[in-house]
């Protein structure tokens, strides 16, 4: 009573796993009898073949999450192109006041510093603050001290 093969040939008729097929006792000698993939179609439509449904773990469906704050991931590659292009301009930029003989070369690293710090917002910010530094530096204390000075003097 092996029925193996007529089980291969069910399971290959209907494109399901062997181990899926379930023969009735009943009719078992029909289905011994039948030779063609049309002879199991027949068995399968007067119930004497069945098939067992999937058994298993069921899949899990993934939940659908908001996107909130902290889930937004920028792009990083604009924002270090700016960066570059003006820390590049910056650098520059301060190479040409140095080669001028506008700053020192002390002034000209703690330049650097700040352009890596980002300090300067861009060029024409550090051109304004470098103007600011580089102009003489004159206290109400100084032009008061001054005129006591001339005062004296006459």
């Amino acid at each position: 009573m092996n029925l193996k093969r007529k089980k291969r040939l069910a399971a290959r008729t209907f494109g399901v796993g062997a181990g899926r097929i379930i023969f009735r006792n009943e009719r078992i000698d029909e289905i011994k009898e039948a030779i063609t993939k049309q002879d199991m179609k027949d068995l399968m439509s007067s119930n004497a073949i069945m098939i067992r449904e999937i058994t298993g773990k069921r899949t899990a469906v993934k939940r659908n999450r908001k996107r909130s704050f902290g889930k937004v991931k920028k792009k990083v590659r604009m924002r270090k192109r700016t960066y570059m292009n003006l820390t590049r301009k910056m650098r520059e930029f301060a190479k040409q006041l140095l080669l001028q003989g506008r700053i020192t070369k002390d002034e000209y690293w703690n330049m650097r510093k700040k352009i890596k710090s980002r300090i300067f917002r861009s060029k024409s910010h550090m051109n304004e603050l470098i103007r600011e530094d580089l102009k003489p530096k004159t206290s109400l204390k100084g032009k008061k001290v001054k005129k006591k000075i001339e005062k004296e003097k006459i």
